[in-house]
């Protein structure tokens, strides 16, 4: 696990040569620094660095640079769907234990769900490269595959998790909306998936969580019939005979109807 306090302390006495990229695994920065060092840019660029790494948040520091020691960890928590018939060694092993030889072991059925999986490839193309931390190339191939499967909700979810890791929290928040209003009900998922880490912290963010998860305005409660209202029936028949009389104008009439209907 790194830790951000010792990549900060590296940044801002070794990040004129890179140490801190190097010791993030940023080895191709980390070599741009060290050549920079010659112009007195890398300098600069280090301090900053150590003074972001001092002021970013720990959730998204780790979402940032403890991926692949933490997030790997909890692959059975997550949404993203495996390749339909992949078994690893492990699971092959312990389901011939635990499953008599004189027993025939029952074919999984083929569920909607697992079938448009198998029939979209770039949600699993996508789902590959998020694994793998090729995070732009991912969001391509899930938009891509949300053409072929626009209602999938789970595809929503994964969009959600990588422009969150991106962060770019305006659509992390919309692909979630959308996930939730196509019936996605696991919000503990939501409040814990460590790829949501980046707009957990968003100011907008209790605001979106107490609205139900979604952008969509809540509805008000229809406004009070105003005809079921036996005085007010009242006023303006009377106000109808005032003016059948003559004793008011049309003008005056429709006056005092807008004052008692605003009422």
């Amino acid at each position: 696990m790194k830790n951000k306090n010792v990549a900060a302390i590296l940044a801002f006495f070794g990040g004129f040569i890179g140490l801190h990229r190097f010791y993030l695994g940023q080895i191709g920065l980390g070599v741009v620094y060290a050549l920079l060092f010659v112009t007195g840019i890398s300098v600069i660029l280090g301090i900053l660095d150590g003074i972001i790494f001092l002021t970013m948040h720990q959730q998204v520091f780790d979402a940032k640079y403890n991926r692949k020691y933490d997030y790997l960890k909890r692959q059975s928590d997550t949404d993203f769907q495996r390749p339909a018939g992949r078994r690893t060694m492990d699971s092959t092993r312990y389901r011939n234990q635990r499953t008599p030889r004189n027993r025939t072991t029952p074919v999984r059925p083929v569920t909607r769900a697992s079938r448009r999986v198998r029939n979209n490839p770039f949600k699993l193309a996508g789902i590959k490269k998020f694994r793998e931390y090729d995070i732009e190339a991912a969001i391509e191939d899930f938009q891509q595959a949300l053409k072929i499967d626009p209602n999938d909700l789970t595809i929503h979810f994964n969009l959600a998790c990588a422009y969150s890791q991106t962060e770019n929290a305006e659509k992390a928040f919309e692909h979630i909306s959308r996930a939730v209003e196509m019936g996605f009900n696991d919000f503990a998922k939501i409040d814990s998936h460590d790829a949501l880490a980046f707009m957990r912290i968003q100011p907008q963010w209790e605001e979106f969580r107490a609205n139900g998860y979604t952008l969509r305005k809540q509805l008000t409660s229809p406004k009070e019939n105003l005809l079921d209202n036996d005085l007010l029936l009242e006023q303006l028949k009377k106000l109808n005979e005032l003016k059948e009389k003559g004793l008011i104008t049309e003008k005056e009439f429709i006056e005092q109807k807008t004052k008692l209907t605003r009422q």
